[in-house]
């Protein structure tokens, strides 16, 4: 007789910021290519659908090894009920839009300052900042 082997199951992990036009979108990038559980699906979106990537977000990002896609998302509320880890990267996301009891215990709220899409250099710092808090959570995040 055949044993049944328990499969784990698909773990999502979303990031947000207010507009999904930089600091989501580094976080996903970061945690997708560090990520090696084929499980786990990492994406990304903003509260509101923002214009598209800067150059200046998806050139600074190459300098850390990051593949930046260009095209914003907004959220469905469908996306944010069915993923298991909420991480609002932003510090300009009201708390109150993920108060409800169905998102309360799965959000992480990291209060990531933004920046201007033309300042390289802001762009560089925040982005540090978004690897180094990934680093620290990356053991609880893909497991």
């Amino acid at each position: 007789m055949k044993k049944l082997r328990k499969t784990k199951s698909l773990r999502k992990i979303i990031f947000v910021c207010m507009h999904n036009r930089f600091r989501s979108k580094v976080a996903e990038a970061y945690l997708k290519k560090i990520n090696k559980n084929p499980r786990i699906k990492i994406s990304s979106g903003g509260v509101f659908k923002g214009y598209p990537v800067a150059k200046s977000v998806i050139e600074v990002g190459k300098k850390f090894g990051l593949k930046i896609n260009e095209k914003t998302k907004g959220l469905a509320e469908k996306e944010l009920v069915d993923a298991d880890k909420i991480i609002v990267v932003a510090d300009n996301v009201p708390k109150d839009v993920f108060s409800s009891k169905r998102f309360k215990d799965k959000t992480i709220f990291w209060k990531i300052p933004d920046t201007s899409q033309n300042n390289k250099e802001e762009i560089g710092k925040i982005t540090k900042k978004i690897i180094q808090k990934i680093n620290r959570f990356k053991s609880k995040l893909l497991k």
